[in-house]
């Protein structure tokens, strides 16, 4: 199902209809509208670390945690230090508020997961891809920043694990979504990516989600994408594609995995995107919580 667009006190974001019908939880995906930031950073940006200013930054913030039920408190949140890893931390009310209201105390997570209520859970975008996971049965949520590098070191599946480990997760008790990142048709990339999946993957399990542009029956599930019109060792990846693999390894069922329409280079507008603007860019954010 396709995401939905929302406006709530002027905070544009996108938001998932399968996620929307659990009980007692709530999310989004911000867009670059409704915020304070200016210049490069319009409007609504999430880094402290770009040069925006730092209250615009937290009034950011404010507005978002005013959308999600929180009444504007910044406490509530807590964020990621993501480095590219897939690394997980299990964070607690004595989390609340790091990266917004006070300095983390940890390094190189890229995935974060809790089974307590009034804790945000946030992950910073612009192109790479989110991961949301939800487990109705215990009680318990987790979301993740996947970029290739996370992707083909199987975040998702380092998600699925641990959730496991720590809450009772089974893979069929999830609901996931896969949300706001650069699409298969946006994402050029050199061999050394397509190297490092084939290393991960093997050949063989590669080769099954390669697609040439003429073959059509398997471009709904590729991975890479092979077309004359691509400059010699360049590859089209697709991130989407390449996590909704990696969660049906993990045993999460299809049906229970909601992917986004929305690609962030394709919506310079509505979204930050790394290839489209470069480091003169805010933030994306994605966000979740139980209430």
């Amino acid at each position: 199902m396709r995401m939905t667009q929302k406006n709530k006190n002027g905070v544009v974001y996108l938001s998932f209809p399968e996620l929307e019908r659990i009980a007692g939880l709530r999310h989004l995906f911000s867009t670059r509208k409704g915020g304070v930031s200016r210049g490069e950073f319009s409007q609504m940006n999430f880094s402290f670390t770009r040069g925006d200013d730092p209250e615009a930054v937290r009034e950011n913030y404010r507005r978002i945690s005013e959308v999600l039920g929180y009444q504007g408190r910044l406490d509530v949140f807590v964020t990621s230090y993501q480095t590219h890893t897939v690394n997980i931390r299990r964070v607690s009310v004595l989390d609340s508020g790091k990266g917004v209201t006070r300095e983390r105390d940890y390094r190189d997570i890229d995935g974060l997961i809790t089974n307590e209520r009034g804790l945000v859970l946030t992950t910073f975008h612009a192109d790479c891809t989110p991961l949301y996971f939800v487990d109705e049965a215990h009680h318990a949520i987790g979301l993740a920043h996947s970029g290739w590098r996370g992707t083909v070191n199987d975040m998702a599946g380092e998600m699925v694990r641990r959730m496991g480990k720590e809450f009772g997760t089974a893979p069929s008790d999830l609901v996931c979504a896969i949300g706001p990142c650069i699409c298969g048709a946006c994402y050029e990339v050199g061999r050394d990516v397509y190297d490092a999946f084939e290393k991960k993957w093997g050949r063989e399990e590669l080769h099954r989600y390669i697609s040439k542009e003429e073959d059509r029956e398997t471009l709904e599930t590729a991975v890479f994408h092979l077309s004359p019109n691509l400059p010699e060792g360049k590859y089209l990846l697709d991130l989407r594609n390449a996590n909704l693999r990696n969660l049906e390894k993990a045993g999460v069922p299809r049906q229970k995995v909601a992917v986004t329409n929305y690609c962030t280079k394709e919506n310079p507008a509505l979204l930050f995107s790394h290839r489209a603007q470069g480091e003169k860019r805010g933030n994306l954010a994605a966000f979740l919580t139980l209430a």
